[in-house]
């Protein structure tokens, strides 16, 4: 690894003796990790735990994860170590019984699916991608991940300047110069220069300024970069003290974790954690910019709901069945108000469970809802396929059933849904969405179940 010198001597400066070690650490390989989906699976005790994540574990080596029926399925997420310490700030900050979150920078889902799981239904997450490019991979994921209170938006920052006082925690992962992923993304070296890093810190203060109003007095914010220096790192929170007024607040963490601080925030070294280079900070918002003013959400009482979709989803008297076209979703009741109020302001790609699309007099049931938390487990008939015929399903291609009834079947492996098929006897029509099918080869020598 041919780290730039000026990199090297900055970094020198911050970790002093320990600085060999640490490009000693750049040097191995790195860490795979995975978190796995509670609402979909129980935790496998036989993998080596995450020491911060409740649901986060490291795997001996990197398997080909296309080649796993589960990982499309959205049993599991495969996120950097280090990142999986959010879980920290939520758990010990977030003390709202119903709280309202933004993930403002969150493609490709890493930490939008974490926050779901934390938060196991309750409230209402936003999860923001502001480059259009990258925002149908982060509602991929999150429609994958099957939880019915998140709402995927792309929008700038400055989009949301209306909604003051809206949140009660704002998560900013900051673009930044990415010299924690200098070990996972050799990219990212050459990129690397210190005008790039005063360009990066220039950045992120202005998406902080733009966010920060839309915090409710006592909300938290949890700013997050890949980088070791101080410039994006202590030296932003700093300016956020000063300039927002904001208060540091501390984590208590057992000394084992090895994770650095000096009471700006919370470094991760490879050479002294298993993960990449991360920091992160949670603040706490002290002044009172004012609040959003709801207003009664309107509904669609023009179109009618087929009365279908309620057998299709558990506990239906607590969602609210709303038409987009010729698409079904479902939406917690409890939301309605908040999801108008950001349909008013912000563009919204998808809020809540894509349950349907009607065709003709029928409803055609979504993939979206074979993924979902929502699903009643006696809606549809179930086929538990094989891995072939599982991977042959995630390739678009035909499969048969010819065990099953004709009609709807809902395809599922291990136990786990991955979508629908219309069995027609002498085939299966294939509904698994274009976009997302697998592309390369099937190989099953590539595949390595670690999900008990």
């Amino acid at each position: 690894m041919n780290l730039p010198e000026q990199f090297r001597e900055r970094t020198r400066v911050i970790l002093g003796e320990e600085y060999d070690s640490f490009e000693q650490a750049l040097m191995s390989d790195s860490p795979v990790s995975i978190r796995v989906n509670g609402a979909k699976c129980q935790q496998n005790p036989s993998l080596e735990r995450v020491p911060w994540s409740s649901v986060g574990y490291y795997l001996n080596s990197r398997p080909l994860f296309t080649m796993d029926p589960l990982f499309h399925g959205g049993v599991y997420y495969v996120q950097e170590a280090s990142s999986m310490f959010l879980e920290q700030a939520f758990r010990q900050h977030l003390h709202v019984d119903q709280p309202c979150v933004l993930d403002l920078c969150a493609a490709p889902g890493g930490k939008s699916t974490h926050l779901a799981s934390l938060m196991d239904g309750n409230g209402l997450l936003v999860s923001n991608e502001v480059i259009r490019a990258r925002v149908k991979i982060l509602a991929e994921n999150m429609t994958k991940w099957g939880a019915p209170n998140v709402v995927v938006t792309n929008n700038d920052p400055s989009d949301f300047t209306s909604l003051r006082g809206f949140f009660d925690m704002i998560v900013v992962d900051a673009p930044c110069s990415g010299e924690g992923m200098f070990r996972k993304d050799a990219e990212s070296i050459d990129e690397w220069s210190v005008d790039n890093v005063k360009l990066c810190c220039e950045r992120q203060r202005r998406i902080v300024a733009d966010i920060f109003p839309c915090l409710k007095e006592g909300g938290l914010l949890v700013y997050s970069t890949c980088t070791y220096n101080r410039e994006e790192d202590e030296d932003n929170v700093q300016w956020i003290v000063d300039e927002m007024g904001a208060e540091v607040l501390p984590l208590e963490l057992p000394d084992d974790w090895n994770i650095s601080s000096n009471g700006l925030g919370y470094h991760f070294f490879p050479h002294r954690t298993k993960g990449e280079g991360f920091f992160l900070a949670v603040l706490q918002k002290k002044g009172d910019d004012g609040s959003f003013r709801m207003k009664p959400a309107r509904g669609n009482a023009s179109t009618k709901i087929p009365t279908v979709l309620n057998d299709w989803i558990e506990s239906p008297s607590d969602f609210v069945i709303r038409s987009v076209g010729d698409a079904f979703y479902a939406v917690p009741k409890s939301l309605t108000m908040q999801i108008a109020a950001l349909e008013s302001e912000l563009h919204v790609l998808q809020a809540g469970v894509l349950l349907g699309r009607l065709k003709g007099k029928d409803v055609l049931p979504d993939t979206a809802l074979a993924l979902s938390d929502i699903l009643r487990a006696d809606a549809f008939e179930v086929a538990d396929l094989s891995w072939k015929d599982a991977i042959s399903f995630l390739k678009r291609e035909n499969i048969l059933l010819p065990n099953s009834a004709k009609g709807w079947v809902l395809v599922c492996f291990e136990g786990h849904p991955l979508g629908f098929v219309k069995n027609l006897g002498s085939r299966a029509n294939n509904t698994y969405p274009q976009e997302w099918h697998i592309r390369m080869a099937a190989d099953e020598s590539r595949y390595e179940p670690f999900i008990g």
